[in-house]
C-alpha cells in the first residue's frame, strides 16, 4: 500500500487559535504551485470559521520561515505557467490579507521574496533574531509580484521601500524592527514563547472586536477621511448588540476579566 503523501501545509487548531505551517523544511519552505493551492484551500476554510479568533503563519524547521517561490520548479515552467503561478501567489497573499481574523507571521527563520510578502500580508510580524528578511526579487531579474511593491511602502515609506527593493537588501532582524517592518524579534530559543505571548495579547480581547477593528483599519486606508470615519462608525455599530460588549461591561463592574464568547 502506498504511504500517504506528507501535506505541504499543515493546519493545527488549539481552541480559538489556528496555526498554518508551510511544511517543506528540506526546501526552506519554498512556495511550489501545489503548496500555494493547499494553502489557499486552508485559508478559504479559516475565512468562514467563526470559532477561529486568530491565525498564525509559520514555517516548518528552524532554517527558514519561507524562502519565497520554488526556483527549481520555476525553471521548468513555460511563460504561461509562470503567469499562472504569479497570479496564484498574489492571490494567496490577498487571501491572507483578507482573512477577517488578525494574523501573525511567526518568522522562525529567513523570509525572502514571497516569504517576505507573506509576512507583509499579515497583521503582526515576529522575526527570529538570527533571521534575515527582504524582497530580493530584483537580484533574480524580476520584481516582487505578490504585493511587495505595494505593501512594503505602506509600512516603511516609499523611499525606504525603494532602497530595499532596488538593492535586494537582506535586512537583519534589528534593522527590520527599527524601520517598522517587523513588530518584535525574539531569540530562537525563546521563539515559541514569544509567539505565544503575541497570540495571547490578541486572544485576551473580544474576537468580534478584533475583526471589527481590523476591518475599520484596513477598510479606511484607501478612503477619504470622511468616508473612512463613516466606515469606522459602521464597524463600531456592529459591536453594540453583541453579548461580548455586555460581558465586558459586567466584568468591569465586577472587577474581573471578561469571558468572551464571540457572540
Amino acid at each position: 500500500m502506498t504511504a500517504p503523501e506528507t501535506p505541504l501545509v499543515l493546519l493545527h487548531r488549539d481552541g480559538p487559535l489556528a496555526t498554518l505551517v508551510i511544511n517543506r523544511p528540506d526546501a526552506r519552505n519554498a512556495l511550489s504551485f501545489p503548496t500555494l493551492l493547499q494553502l489557499r484551500e486552508k485559508l478559504a476554510e479559516l475565512k468562514t470559521d467563526d470559532s477561529v479568533w486568530a491565525v498564525v503563519l509559520t514555517g516548518a524547521g528552524e532554517k527558514a520561515f519561507c524562502a519565497g517561490a520554488d526556483l527549481k520548479e520555476r525553471r521548468s515552467m513555460s511563460e504561461d505557467e509562470v503567469k499562472e503561478f504569479v497570479r496564484n501567489i498574489r492571490g494567496t497573499m490577498d487571501d491572507i490579507a483578507n482573512l477577517p481574523q488578525p494574523t501573525i507571521a511567526a518568522m522562525n527563520g529567513h523570509a525572502f521574496g514571497g516569504g517576505c510578502e507573506m509576512a507583509l500580508a499579515c497583521d503582526l510580524r515576529l522575526l527570529a533574531s538570527s533571521a534575515l528578511i527582504g524582497l530580493t526579487e530584483t537580484s533574480l531579474g524580476i520584481i516582487p509580484g505578490a504585493g511587495g511593491c505595494v505593501r512594503l511602502p505602506r509600512l516603511v515609506g516609499a523611499a525606504k521601500a525603494k532602497q530595499l527593493i532596488l538593492t535586494a537588501k537582506r535586512c537583519t532582524a534589528e534593522e527590520a524592527k527599527r524601520m517598522g517592518l517587523v513588530h518584535e524579534i525574539a531569540e530562537s530559543a525563546n521563539f515559541a514563547e514569544a509567539t505565544a505571548t503575541m497570540v495571547q495579547s490578541l486572544l485576551a480581547n473580544g474576537p468580534l472586536a478584533l475583526r471589527a477593528a481590523k476591518d475599520a483599519i484596513d477598510g479606511s486606508l484607501d478612503r477619504p477621511l470622511e468616508l473612512a470615519l463613516e466606515h469606522e462608525a459602521s464597524c463600531y455599530q456592529r459591536m453594540i448588540p453583541t453579548e461580548d460588549r455586555l460581558e465586558a461591561l459586567a466584568a468591569f463592574a465586577e472587577k474581573r476579566k471578561p469571558k468572551f464568547q464571540g457572540r
